[in-house]
């Protein structure tokens, strides 16, 4: 008997629903898709894991031998709880009705997750990932940006991509960075994401940047914007004195993601 006629109705849906999603999908997504409980979702994951059709990373899962799985889902599993931590505090700032551009990094992915209980939020995004999160949900409006399309970041970008976003206004601009340090501010290993940023920031009323804490003191090469462009950094722990100071003096508001009970507990 073949592995596919192995498979039951179920673990059929969700690998079609993994290739529709681009490969991988996070488990409400795949809930979502298929009209399950995430615990059936984690099920299946579970089942077609341990046939190897499948790899699981924290709250998803991916295809095997997808072109992308060396990069983009090992960062997403990477230092997951941190990034839902910092998720949590940025989706604390959004209000219903807002205008949001989420771009393709890691902790935003779970920021758009935090983001499904809001509504009607006009929503720009290059991410594919970002768009599945929200599109379809609380009346929000999910425009998801053309140009081309880069595998290991599951986004679009390019000269059509930041076209389109400065089309739209944001209330706020969620971004991420691969890196930030007190010479060059924040930095970026993929020139066209610090491009789009760049486009991005020219349209916005607040520039938000999501970072966890190994990304302090560290380099990329490329630059899109000025550091004093940005108004807040939501993180999982304090930048260290000189890197406190040289984000003070451009101006950047430093808020260190506390979790849900500590929030509660503080009002």
């Amino acid at each position: 008997m073949s592995a596919k006629n192995s498979q039951t109705h179920r673990e059929l849906e969700l690998l079609d629903a993994l290739r529709r999603s681009g490969g991988f999908a996070r488990n409400s997504q795949l809930a979502l898709l298929l009209d399950v409980s995430e615990e059936t979702v984690r099920r299946t994951i579970k089942a077609l894991s341990k046939a190897g059709t499948i790899a699981r990373v924290h709250g998803g899962a991916y295809l095997v031998g997808t072109q992308s799985d060396p990069s983009f889902f090992r960062r997403i599993a990477q230092r997951s709880d941190e990034k839902r931590l910092i998720a949590q505090e940025v989706a604390r700032k959004i209000a219903d009705g807002m205008s949001l551009f989420l771009d393709v990094g890691s902790t935003t992915a779970f920021a758009a997750e935090e983001l499904r209980v809001r509504h009607n939020l006009t929503v720009a995004t290059n991410s594919v990932g970002v768009a599945q999160a929200l599109v379809g949900h609380n009346s929000n409006r999910v425009f998801l940006l053309g140009g081309e399309m880069h595998s290991d970041e599951l986004g679009a970008f390019g000269f059509v991509a930041e076209r389109q976003a400065r089309r739209i206004s944001y209330d706020y601009a969620i971004l991420s960075a691969d890196a930030v340090n007190d010479k060059l501010g924040f930095l970026y290993l993929n020139p066209a994401e610090a491009d789009l940023a760049a486009a991005v920031m020219e349209n916005t009323e607040i520039t938000l940047i999501g970072m966890d804490q190994h990304k302090f003191g560290s380099s990329a090469p490329h630059r899109g914007f000025q550091p004093d462009q940005v108004d807040v950094m939501v993180c999982d722990a304090a930048p260290r004195k000189s890197l406190a100071e040289k984000l003070n003096s451009w101006g950047i508001t430093v808020n260190i993601a506390r979790g849900k009970e500590r929030n509660a507990a503080a009002e």
